[in-house]
């Protein structure tokens, strides 16, 4: 056998053994404890949501604990409203990868990921709606997360991820208290406003504008596949700055 072998089944075992030790679990509701490996230490300021691409919670569990993989989310919840317990909300799991938001560069160093069992072209599980939202009233409350920082990956990672899909009931979760939403009619623009400034107000990375006008239309006009902002779609954004900026959204120093 060779050394680099050797070396490998050491470093599979010791993180099998990683993954079967307890982890504290911090909410009250019903969930199964699978740990997975894949962690680092923080404290989480936000909540990123994702959807699976799977067609089945077992496909996506095996993704999320395999050592080789080296992805993981802390929770995972299914399409029949189960929730998976996989790495401690204060520990640092691998679900954003190269990401921003208002100046946060390491999204995964201040949030708690939660992936939803979904392939990605699907409606959303009334039970997995139901359940999320009851775990995003625990998980805000638990670490004072702003509720506006509840995002989607394709936010924080425009041009490289979607998730979850335009399926996703963005409206439904604000109007639980999640996240940001706004109805019409809306302020007027300022003369000149600039669709960069005000993706890049909200929090968007704007190297890339395409990318970020294609992700906040997703998020907040999922029904509209044109390119660029309309006028309406720009004061809306001036809007969801406002309640974000009277909500205390955006970067938070309470994480490590």
């Amino acid at each position: 056998m060779s050394v680099w072998l050797r070396r490998m089944i050491s470093v599979a075992g010791l993180l099998a053994l990683a993954a079967c030790a307890p982890i504290p679990v911090y909410t009250s509701l019903p969930v199964e404890v699978r740990p997975s490996p894949n962690f680092g230490e923080r404290r989480p300021a936000y909540v990123i949501l994702h959807h699976t691409t799977n067609d089945s919670a077992e496909q996506a569990l095996a993704t999320l604990t395999s050592p080789f993989k080296q992805v993981s989310a802390h929770y995972l919840i299914g399409r029949d409203g189960r929730i998976i317990y996989l790495v401690d909300e204060q520990k640092r799991a691998w679900h954003a990868g190269d990401s921003y938001w208002g100046g946060n560069r390491d999204l995964n160093s201040s949030s708690v990921g939660i992936e939803l069992d979904n392939n990605g072209n699907e409606p959303f599980a009334e039970a997995q709606i139901s359940v999320l939202i009851d775990l995003l009233r625990d998980l805000t409350a638990r670490w004072s997360i702003p509720p506006a920082n509840v995002l989607g990956h394709g936010d924080i990672a425009p041009g490289r991820k979607v998730d979850p899909s335009a399926w996703f009931p963005w409206r439904r979760l604000a109007e639980a208290g999640f996240g940001l939403w706004c109805e019409p009619p809306y302020a007027p623009l300022p003369a000149g406003a600039d669709d960069a400034v005000l993706l890049a107000g909200l929090g968007y990375d704007v190297t890339r504008l395409p990318a970020a006008v294609a992700a906040f239309k997703r998020h907040w006009a999922p029904e509209d596949a044109t390119p660029g902002l309309s006028d309406g779609q720009r004061a809306l954004l001036q809007c969801l700055i406002g309640k974000q900026q009277s909500a205390g959204a955006g970067i938070s120093n309470n994480y490590k």
